[in-house]
This record gives structure tokens, C-alpha cells and sequence, in this order.
């Protein structure tokens, strides 16, 4: 909203006075709906009868979990159907930038800064390290992300990254790629100089925040496994079959604890498949793919297979693309940069994978998804009729790109 008042709004024939924004005001109208959100939860697991322990929890046995409680008591817990672990994953800490909580930090904290830094270094060129530095970058933070691999966002269609990467350098920011953090010193006026081996030349990059976002490790020690005999990898997550079950045929593991992608949303569908397993019905994990979102600016979003995976399958691949700039509803948003692609198999025409980069990607990709989960082939997609305006269009004509159809763009 402050992008768009202070740079689209006047365009549109709105005028706005000075804008600004408050951080403070920012953060407690978070906290207030990460509050709701939590609270609802709680509701929920009352109005189902379910009972909630606050404490430190432990495996003892395939069957028991003792329970260290607030008071200092310990309780042991019977369950005889099944144990559920869902303890998430944490933010992996480079032994050379320890978190202090306030200069030298994690995505824990830097999604409750309270003041705006002026310099912001961002260590891992990931999700978390391209949205949180973009979002810093908008309210006008100096941006520089540090990234050890050759590209920001690996494993995304390159055609997306390059979105990104060009609004964060047209803003102003650095990105340097093949760069290595190697430590940091505190100067004199109390900003840090982060050393940079790039190529193998040391660069210094000065900053007063340094957000180390370099992954996350899934949080699965001191939680008794081993003496319930629960298998871990060399990774440390849980590995578990399509029921979601471990080796432990009583104890299950769900989300980021038992392996990629780590996503809120397919750990919620673990969940629920886990609960029906539980309660005696058939179920299991059995997507096509698990779609992803990425809210950076423009918005990424992503389903099934990029052009490099499919070749490297051996499928020969037909694409479509087309870009937000021809589409009339975008144009009116004045959000026109990005595009939908879609890739098929050449061959036989069926959908393979589709990313987005442009407004609404997030929100967009279901349709993607539903058809992935369908086998959906790019006639499917060209032949549903979507309304007018809107930005799902973008989908039903790339979808005819692909297919030599198109009539709102040039066919290749």
C-alpha cells in the first residue's frame, strides 16, 4: 500500500499528500492479526474437545511423552494411537555472525523491527532473505544481499528471478552472487562491516542490520527420538512413508520436521492426512505437486516442474508465456511487469508446471495447481473461458501461446 500511494496513486488521478510510514503502527497491527490467528486456533482445538499442554515435551517410549510443565512438574502422556511431531524447524546461525537479537539477526526478528534500518546486509539470497530485504527496501533501507550460489532464489524459473533481481537493482539495492560472507567487524559508529569474498576478492559491505537468512534446520533434537527409536537422516529430519508415518509405526512426523518442501500449507495437509490415518480411515500423501509462493516484488509463484527439471527428465517441452503488459486488467493496476509460463510436454501437450511473476502470482497459482492435480493439458486451460477483466486470463492465454492459438499475442 505505501509503494502503491506513493508511486502509482497520482497516476491514477489520486491525489495523496505526504506519505509516510510508521513502523510501530506497523508491527501492532501485525501482532494483532498473528494474535487473532493464534487465538482462533486455541478456539478450535477447545470446541473439538482437545486438550492443550504448554510445556517442554519429550519421547520416553513408541508410546509415552513426558512433559516438563511451567511449574516444573513433569506429566507423562499415553498415547496409544498414534504421536504426532510437529515441532517446525529453526533458523540454521553461521558460527561466524551469532545472533545478538538486535544488529545481527534472523528472520525471527526481522519480521518485528520496530525502526527501519538505513543499511540492510541480507546473507542467503532465498525466500526469506528476498522478501524480508525487499520489504526493508520499499520503506528505504540500501539493500545488499550476499549469495553463495551463481543466482538469488535457486531452484525458481530463472525468467521469474530476473524480475526481482532487476526491481531490487532498480531501487537502488546490490545483489552479488558466488559471494561468500565471512565475518564481520563492529566499527566506531556502531555499523558493522561484513567482509564479502567475491570471486576471490574481499569486498566490505557497511550496514547497521545484518539479517543472516541462509535456511532453516529442522528442529528435531532434544525431543527423545532416539530413545524411542525414531530414525533421523544426516540432515536431521524425520523421514516418513505416504501415511506420514516414521519407522515407529505409533509415531508419525508432519511439516518442516519431516522434510521439504517447507511450506505452512503442505504441512497442514500432512496434518490432516496424519489424523485420518490415526483415526483408522485410508489416506495418504498422494499430490502431483505442492504449489509455492513467493512474496517478494513482483510476487513469484510456482507449480510442478521448471523447463531444466523436465529436460533433465528427458521431456521435450512446449511453452507458453504471456506477459502481464498485454492484459488489460494489469494495465489498470498499473502492475504490468511479469508474466504466466506455462510448460508442456511437446509431445503430448499435457501440463507440466507453470510459474507466475506479476501481481496476484500467489493467489493465481491455484487454478495451476487444481489443474496439475488433474492432469490438465494446455487445450484444458486454453478452453475454459475465463472472465474479463481479470488477471487469470493470463493463464488461459498463455495456455494458447503455447498451442500456436494465441489472438491477444504473437504466436512464435
Amino acid at each position: 500500500m505505501y509503494e502503491k500511494t506513493k508511486h502509482s496513486a497520482a497516476t491514477m488521478g489520486i491525489k495523496v499528500g505526504s506519505v509516510e510510514h510508521d513502523p510501530v503502527a506497523m508491527q501492532t497491527w501485525k501482532d494483532g492479526i498473528v494474535k487473532k490467528l493464534t487465538t482462533g486456533v486455541r478456539a478450535l482445538l477447545k470446541t473439538n474437545g482437545a486438550e492443550l499442554m504448554i510445556g517442554d515435551a519429550a519421547l520416553t517410549g513408541p508410546n509415552t511423552v513426558s512433559v516438563k510443565l511451567p511449574t516444573g512438574e513433569t506429566e507423562t502422556v499415553t498415547a496409544t494411537k498414534g504421536i504426532v511431531i510437529a515441532t517446525g524447524a529453526t533458523t540454521i546461525e553461521l558460527p561466524a555472525f551469532k545472533f545478538d537479537g538486535a544488529q545481527v539477526i534472523g528472520a525471527k526478528e526481522a519480521v518485528s523491527l520496530r525502526e527501519v534500518p538505513k543499511r540492510l546486509c541480507v546473507i542467503g539470497g532465498g525466500i526469506i532473505g528476498m522478501e524480508l530485504g525487499q520489504v526493508y527496501q520499499t520503506f528505504g533501507s540500501q539493500l545488499t544481499v550476499v549469495e553463495f550460489l551463481p543466482s538469488i532464489l535457486n531452484g525458481l524459473d530463472p525468467d521469474c528471478v530476473k524480475l526481482v533481481e532487476r526491481r531490487v537493482t532498480k531501487r537502488g539495492g546490490t545483489i552479488l552472487t558466488n559471494a561468500k560472507a565471512m565475518g564481520y567487524e563492529k566499527q566506531a559508529d556502531g555499523s558493522l562491516a561484513v567482509r564479502v569474498d567475491v570471486a576471490g576478492k574481499t569486498e566490505t559491505v557497511v550496514c547497521d542490520v545484518l539479517l543472516v537468512a541462509v535456511g532453516m534446520r529442522p528442529h528435531s533434537k532434544n525431543l527423545g527420538l532416539e530413545a524411542a527409536g525414531v530414525n533421523v537422516d544426516k540432515r536431521g529430519f524425520i523421514p516418513t512413508d505416504k501415511a506420514g508415518r516414521t519407522n515407529i509405526p505409533n509415531i508419525f512426523a508432519i511439516g518442516d520436521v519431516s522434510g521439504p518442501p517447507m511450506l505452512a500449507h503442505k504441512a497442514t495437509k500432512e496434518g490432516e492426512i496424519v489424523a485420518e490415518v490415526i483415526a483408522g480411515h485410508k489416506a495418504e500423501k498422494d499430490w502431483v505437486s505442492i504449489a509455492g509462493a513467493v512474496f517478494t516484488d513482483p510476487e513469484l509463484a510456482s507449480v510442478g516442474m521448471t523447463v531444466e527439471e523436465a529436460q533433465q527428465k528427458g521431456i521435450e517441452v512446449q511453452i507458453g508465456k504471456f506477459p502481464f503488459s498485454a492484459l488489460g486488467k494489469a494495465m489498470a493496476m498499473l502492475e504490468t511487469e511479469g508474466f504466466v509460463k506455462i510448460v508442456a510436454d511437446k509431445k503430448t501437450k499435457q501440463v507440466l508446471g507453470v510459474h507466475i511473476a506479476g501481481p496476484e502470482a500467489s493467489t493465481m497459482i491455484s487454478e495451476a495447481a487444481l489443474g496439475l492435480e488433474m492432469a490438465a493439458f494446455l487445450e484444458d486451460f486454453a478452453l475454459t473461458i475465463h472472465p474479463h477483466p481479470t488477471l487469470g486470463e493470463a493463464l488461459m492465454e498463455a495456455a494458447a501461446h503455447g498451442l500456436g492459438h494465441a489472438i491477444h499475442i504473437a504466436n512464435r
